[in-house]
Formats: C-alpha cells, sequence, structure tokens
C-alpha cells in the first residue's frame, strides 16, 4: 500500500439534496445498501489512514468495535488519527490522538510514504483542512433526501474556493448520485 509519491488526502461526505451534512445516520441509512457497503469498504482499503476531529471519532467509536462484518474489521484495523485538545486515552484500537496543530501535522503526514488519508465528512475538520488546500480529492455521495434544518456543507463565512469535476455517476445504490472532485488548477 505504499507509493513513492506524496500520499493524497481524501475527504469523503455525505450531502443531502439541500446541502446538509450534519447527522447523517438520520437521513441516509435507508439509502444504503450493499452496493454502498462495496464501495465504502473499496475505498476505506485504497487507504492506510482515516483523519478525524473528535465528534467523529466519537460517533464512530461507540459504532464500529462491536459491529460485525468485514467493512467494520477494516475499519477497526485501519490506522487512525484524532484531532483533538482534549481527548487523551482513545480506547478504539489503532487510534492516536495528536494536538491542536491541525494544518502542519496533516500536511506532515501526506509527506509519508503510505497509501492515501481519508476523512469522512464535512464538518469544521474537514473545512480547516479544505482551507488549508490539503484536500486532494472531495467525494461527495448526493442522498434524495431534503433535511429540514442541519449544518450545511459550507456555511456563511466559509472561504470559497474551486474544484473541477473528475467524476459524476449514479451512486452504489438507487437514488444515490457519486460526485468526485479535486481542486481547480490555476
Amino acid at each position: 500500500m505504499t507509493r513513492e509519491t506524496p500520499r493524497r488526502l481524501v475527504l469523503s461526505t455525505l450531502v443531502s439534496l439541500n446541502g446538509v451534512i450534519s447527522e447523517p445516520l438520520k437521513w441516509a441509512g435507508p439509502y444504503f445498501g450493499p452496493g454502498s457497503a462495496a464501495a465504502s469498504l473499496a475505498a476505506l482499503r485504497d487507504c492506510s489512514a482515516m483523519l478525524m476531529g473528535r465528534r467523529t471519532y466519537e460517533i464512530f467509536s461507540r459504532q464500529w468495535p462491536a459491529t460485525p462484518g468485514e467493512y467494520a474489521a477494516h475499519l477497526n484495523g485501519l490506522r487512525k488519527y484524532v484531532f483533538s485538545s482534549t481527548l487523551r486515552d482513545p480506547e478504539w484500537t489503532n487510534t492516536e490522538v495528536l494536538g491542536d496543530d491541525v494544518v502542519e501535522t496533516v500536511a506532515a503526514l501526506k509527506r509519508e510514504a503510505g497509501g492515501d488519508l481519508i476523512v469522512y465528512g464535512h464538518g469544521r475538520f474537514g473545512r480547516t483542512l479544505t482551507a488549508a488546500g490539503l484536500v486532494d480529492e472531495l467525494t461527495m455521495t448526493v442522498v434524495p433526501v431534503i433535511v429540514p434544518d442541519g449544518e450545511p456543507f459550507s456555511p456563511q463565512g466559509d472561504a470559497g474556493s474551486s474544484w473541477e469535476l473528475i467524476s459524476a455517476a449514479p451512486g452504489a445504490d438507487p437514488g444515490l448520485v457519486s460526485l468526485r472532485y479535486r481542486p481547480a488548477r490555476g
């Protein structure tokens, strides 16, 4: 899984039709079937580590350690880095807590040999990485629901950026749309 070129940072997020990203467990689940499970596992296999902020860590560390199946086994075995100033002793296997200097630490991780790095979600942690120009690929799965309220993909006041479309296709299960972008050049 190592390569000689710098690692890529892939940010993968679920988004509703009206741009909401928060609490996808409440609204995206009915659209995820075997196709989405297989696509998610394939994406994880392309990565050698997962990066997350504390909120994502808290959600994932409650859900995945006791979950059976191939996806959970791979996720539990994957190297995980959590960026938090308050978490001290993570209980989830293969998890290391890193300090507050997100930008410098992630830039250093990208320079190391290894497979891609993956981030799930686009909360404060994901927006920090995007604003710093550290995201090499943005993968969005659009879920066909209108969520009445919640955190938008890009809250008012976020710095703008331009992206080039790599691919647009039906999602892995009916109703979903898969979009992949890379930062615009120039």
